[in-house]
């Protein structure tokens, strides 16, 4: 197991500028609304490079992707689910979510989320991997 969670240092800048100057309405609202610990209990980085990708949400202690899809994943699915892949094959869950579920059915996303993390919760708790 990597204890880095394949942290790439290469991305960092980019992973910064992401965070500080082009973060979406949405996930400004998912940070706020449902990602913050106080609300899950759980630590969440934002724009976190993970192997050759940055993510939009990385919670570590899960090993859980959340990523948000704005217009131009519509251009790019191919790309999307090779790079689903890859991340789970490292032994990522990812979950994603469109801007439009976040910024319109907000309780929703935030009951699937939950809803995940009590399960990896569960799944790390009995010592059988997810």
């Amino acid at each position: 197991m990597h204890l880095n969670n394949q942290y790439n240092k290469n991305l960092k800048e980019f992973a910064r500028a992401l965070r500080t100057q082009t973060v979406s309405k949405a996930e400004k609202r998912i940070w706020k609304a449902i990602l913050s610990r106080e609300q899950t209990g759980i630590r969440f980085l934002r724009q976190r490079p993970i192997d050759h990708f940055i993510v939009d949400f990385f919670a570590p202690s899960l090993k859980l992707i959340i990523e948000i899809d704005g217009n131009s994943h519509y251009y790019k699915p191919e790309y999307d689910r090779y790079r689903q892949n890859k991340l789970e094959s490292l032994g990522y869950t990812l979950i994603r979510f469109s801007e439009g579920e976040v910024l319109n059915q907000l309780d929703s996303v935030d009951e699937r989320i939950r809803y995940v993390i009590y399960c990896l919760k569960e799944e790390s708790d009995s010592g059988f991997p997810p």
